[in-house]
């Protein structure tokens, strides 16, 4: 197993489009909760963030994360609370970036992801050497809604191109794109030649 930075995962529900090209706040989806906690535990990421700047909503992740980590939840279903364990709630992106550097003792490298391409788009194949060869951690943002708001994506250090399919469309949920961007860069590289 190589030894890798940490990598962390967050998903931001502000500032994000809508479908009319709008600055808006995405609600919180229970799917996405759940489904990126397990998709995210399967990848040894270190700490899944949902990021919404409206304490109501958080308080509403707080809840479902109550039920399954506590009492007849977790009696259930332990496999739902151990990927539940590893996600924390930030009221900003800010905050999630100072949660990393406090805890690591370094700013991580912060990568999102977007059907379209920016200047600083790489490959997931530069971006899993980066994280393979890397010494700083590594924040992996995924945008809700239709996609994360423009000066907001310029802060960022790399765009990781779109996932395409032979087709031309591509809308996929936030929850199957993580799942297929998480197995490029940190699952087995089946794609290599193997010793026989």
């Amino acid at each position: 197993m190589i030894n890798m930075p940490s990598v962390y995962l967050g998903l931001l529900h502000y500032p994000i489009y809508n479908k009319n090209g709008e600055i808006i706040t995405s609600a919180v989806t229970n799917f996405d909760i759940h489904d990126i906690a397990r998709s995210s535990r399967t990848y040894n990421i270190k700490r899944y963030f949902v990021i919404h700047p409206l304490a109501s909503q958080r308080e509403l992740v707080k809840e479902i994360m109550d039920h399954w980590q506590t009492g007849l939840g977790a009696e259930y279903n332990p496999d739902r609370k151990e990927a539940l364990d590893i996600l924390e709630l930030a009221e900003s992106l800010e905050m999630t970036v100072r949660c990393i550097t406090e805890a690591e003792r370094q700013a991580p490298v912060i990568v999102t992801t977007d059907a379209r391409c920016f200047p600083n788009t790489v490959s997931y194949g530069q971006l899993r050497r980066t994280i393979e060869t890397g010494t700083r951690p590594c924040l992996i943002l995924f945008g809700t809604g239709w996609g994360i708001e423009k000066s907001v994506m310029q802060q960022f250090d790399y765009i990781l191109e779109p996932v395409l399919g032979p087709g031309d469309y591509n809308h996929l949920s936030v929850r199957s794109a993580v799942a297929i961007i998480l197995d490029r860069l940190l699952g087995e590289p089946w794609w290599l030649e193997r010793d026989r």
